[in-house]
């Protein structure tokens, strides 16, 4: 029987075989998907940090694959919830169903777990059902545990969240607030493919064989690197840097750069900087360091920060997204000497 991983101390050799498990995770994921390797990478980090992804993308992009093709090897349960106008909080969460026992004519309330009670769920296109709805799958996101009828339910761990949302059709949809967009570690933007890409997709996927993904990771190794990202050093600089960086975010901040205080209407808070932390930390140990570097932060900050931005209508008249604006953050904010 081998030790779990969240066991080991803190040897060469406990930190090598924990990269070499995450290197099968990347190899696993890979026989399902072709290519997408900066979202899989950025999903990784989420799922390392601890926290909650939004996915981008328009339809027929692999968002669902890819999410089953990470439940698969992790050996974690995982469930499809698909948002429409018409989905109840209960139909989320769980609901109270009225029992009778037979032999006494005793009546009871038991407590019917929803889809929520998972590993790793899959909300998808979350923008298609109303802020009631939503609002409850964030809380949930939020405490990792589900009140009903005054009891406390607390959820599986790790706990996941992938929520996917289609960024063309805003017909019949409820955009997510700004507040509750702050809940995800992360925003994701997955791409249309390369040609090359699109070419092997056809060739993989229109053939008799299917790409099987190999169960490669447990739940308890899963929290046990949780444990291990927050052990990654980050320098007092690095940390500097990042506390800048969202500051300068903020148009009234009398460091904002001249495109923030022209396009942005609100800027990130406090929990962009813990998000950014983290996430930092998670890609340096998922490139095999124990100290996160500049090009972490710089790597992030878009998917830290793109949704935490409010920009005002001058950016929407001249086409500027969050990025634009991000990237003039990292170009104008001076890394500490």
């Amino acid at each position: 029987m081998t030790t779990p991983i969240n066991h080991q101390p803190l040897t060469e050799s406990a930190i090598q075989d924990q990269l070499a498990r995450l290197s099968l995770l990347r190899d696993a994921i890979a026989q399902a998907i072709v290519g997408q390797q900066d979202v899989v990478e950025q999903l990784l980090i989420g799922l390392l940090a601890g926290g909650h992804c939004l996915l981008e993308g328009v339809p027929g992009l692999g968002k669902t694959l890819l999410v089953r093709s990470l439940g698969q090897a992790l050996e974690l349960q995982f469930r499809r919830v698909q948002f429409t106008p018409d989905l109840m909080p209960s139909d989320i969460l769980g609901t109270e169903l009225l029992e009778e026992d037979h032999g006494t004519g005793h009546r009871h309330f038991r407590f019917q777990p929803g889809p929520v009670f998972t590993h790793l769920l899959l909300a998808d296109e979350l923008n298609r059902t109303p802020p009631k709805t939503q609002a409850a799958l964030l809380e949930a996101m939020q405490e990792r545990t589900v009140s009903y009828a005054g009891v406390t339910h607390p959820l599986p761990a790790p706990f996941f969240v992938l929520a996917t949302q289609n960024p063309l059709e805003q017909a019949g949809t409820y955009p997510l607030p700004e507040a509750q967009l702050d809940r995800f570690l992360l925003h994701i933007r997955v791409d249309y493919p390369s040609e090359q890409e699109e070419h092997d997709i056809l060739a993989q996927t229109t053939g008799s064989h299917s790409g099987a993904v190999p169960q490669v990771m447990h739940g308890d190794e899963v929290i046990a690197l949780q444990a291990r990202v927050r052990e990654v050093h980050l320098g007092e600089d690095l940390l500097a840097w990042i506390t800048r960086l969202v500051r300068a975010s903020r148009p009234g901040d009398g460091a904002a750069p001249e495109e923030v205080r022209k396009y942005v209407r609100w800027g990130a808070g406090p929990r962009a900087g813990q998000s950014l932390v983290l996430a930092a930390k998670a890609r340096a140990l998922l490139h095999g360091r124990l100290a996160a570097t500049r090009d972490d932060v710089a790597a992030l900050a878009a998917p830290v920060m793109r949704h935490r931005l409010l920009l005002s209508f001058a950016a929407e008249a001249e086409q500027k997204s969050p990025d634009d604006v991000i990237a003039a953050l990292l170009r104008s904010v001076p890394f500490p000497a």
